[in-house]
């Protein structure tokens, strides 16, 4: 019972929460809490009277272990998919390498405690508890990143922008083709309300592509039918703030001030909705679906950004993590020495 009304308090708080503001990074961990606790708290009453139920809770238990491995094995298959397909940059090894260090880090836990006694011990459990609060955070981003990318928003925005990401010899490949398209349902959804939003393709020109990344999509645009008064293309910006800020000087100049819609990957949503609202823009944000075998490294990617975007409060959940196992230590060893 106590593990349900812990679940149901959670879910009252991402409620809360969702609605104060659904761009806030810690309607991800209230989530995966409610989720967790409630769905445990559920099954652990009912296997006091249903069979089913207490198998059900078995497998739970039994797949929690389980599942590292085979996280770890998917990272690593996953890691050599993304090597074939993108090329050997840092960014498309990062699934690779957590899995291998998912796959890894247990193993040297148990050395540790083998070679090294107590010692051992209390640095294989900094490990598992840094490796717990680096899972249960990633997980959260990554489950709240689906969610709020599909959510629907009630405001009726004055534009839509479209965040860039690269051409390829001058077209739009398919991950900017995505992003697009989600923009243009975007669009048509606004104009069956009455509403009649700008769209704005946003991106500049980088050093290996013979034009910016605007005019691309904006012709893009055209040739899916939107008239060119609906079209404003930005074409200075080289990252998501500049996507964002010279967005809205441009809407500013051309009299469309209001609430916006700004469509990206989906894995980039939650880091975008997040950088909006640290930008104090009135912002929410849509996701378009990428190709499966891409996902896992950009989600990687995302969190990782993300951790060094919010690092002070990183710091601060690692540290309380620290405290809490120094603490345990010292109880410990003031209890054997007493």
């Amino acid at each position: 019972m106590l593990l349900l009304v812990i679940g149901i308090v959670f879910a009252v708080c991402f409620a809360v929460s969702r609605a104060k503001d659904p761009r806030m990074l810690r309607n991800g961990p209230f989530l995966l809490a409610a989720i967790g606790f409630g769905g445990i708290g559920i099954l652990t009453i009912l296997a006091e009277y249903n069979i089913v139920a207490a198998i059900i809770l078995w497998v739970v238990a039994l797949a929690v272990p389980l599942s590292i491995l085979v996280f770890g094995i998917g990272l690593i298959a996953n890691g050599i998919t993304m090597l074939r397909r993108e090329g050997r940059s840092l960014g498309n090894q990062l699934s690779l390498l957590v899995g291998i260090l998912v796959l890894a880090l247990p193993v040297v836990a148990v050395v540790l405690i083998v070679q090294f006694g107590l010692p051992g011990f209390w640095i294989a459990a900094l490990i598992g508890l840094a490796s717990a609060y680096a899972s249960i955070a990633f997980v959260s981003f990554a489950i709240y990143s689906v969610v709020y990318g599909r959510m629907k928003h009630s405001f009726a925005p004055t534009a839509i922008v479209v965040h860039g990401s690269g051409l390829i010899r001058g077209r739009v490949p398919p991950l900017l083709r995505g992003r697009l398209d989600r923009g243009l349902r975007v669009y048509g959804a606004e104009l069956s309300r009455g509403n009649h939003p700008v769209l704005v393709p946003s991106g500049g020109q980088g050093d290996d592509e013979p034009r910016a990344e605007g005019d691309a999509m904006a012709d893009y645009l055209g040739e899916q039918g939107v008239p060119d008064s609906d079209i404003l293309p930005e074409t200075q910006s080289t990252s998501t703030r500049e996507n964002i800020a010279r967005s809205l000087e441009l809407l500013k100049d051309a009299g469309r001030e209001g609430p916006i819609m700004l469509v990206t990957s989906d894995y980039h949503v939650l880091r975008t909705a997040s950088l909006a609202r640290r930008m104090g823009v009135d912002a929410q944000v849509v996701g378009s679906r990428t190709a499966r075998y891409y996902v896992p490294s950009a989600f990687i990617r995302e969190f990782v950004a993300l951790l060094v975007e919010n690092r002070v409060a990183t710091l601060v959940a690692v540290g309380t993590f620290a405290v809490l196992l120094i603490a345990i230590l010292v109880g410990t060893l003031a209890s054997a020495l007493s």
